[in-house]
């Protein structure tokens, strides 16, 4: 079982997607994501499979959560800094963990 300790681990922050562009190289498909986390963090890239639930139109501008210190990870050409929350739904697609209403970026979850 986890502990609180290993959950104080993992940051997790507030960041606003600022772009979104289809990710070809991917081998399932996703998005190329930039994600402002504001003066702390500046702007960090994600790659996140949600093609299926999200058009890139409608993930501009959206707050997700975050986990913002893992390793970067290389996928095909594109260097992924943060890990981008989400859920499945019924049908094994991702619905992003999202807020109820606006925070400032780089706000942490506790």
């Amino acid at each position: 079982m986890a502990t609180i300790e290993d959950f104080e681990k993992i940051e997790i922050s507030v960041g606003t997607i600022v772009d979104c562009q289809p990710f070809e190289k991917a081998r399932k498909p996703a998005y190329k994501l930039k994600i402002d986390f504001g003066d702390t963090l500046g702007i960090k890239n994600s790659s996140a499979q949600i093609t299926s639930n999200y058009l890139p139109n409608e993930l501009i501008g959206r707050q997700v959560l975050c986990v913002v210190n893992l390793s970067p990870r290389k996928i095909a050409d594109f260097i992924s800094e943060v890990l981008v929350t989400g859920v499945n739904d019924e049908n094994g697609n991702v619905v992003i963990c999202s807020l109820e209403r606006p925070v400032p970026n780089g706000t942490k979850v506790y």
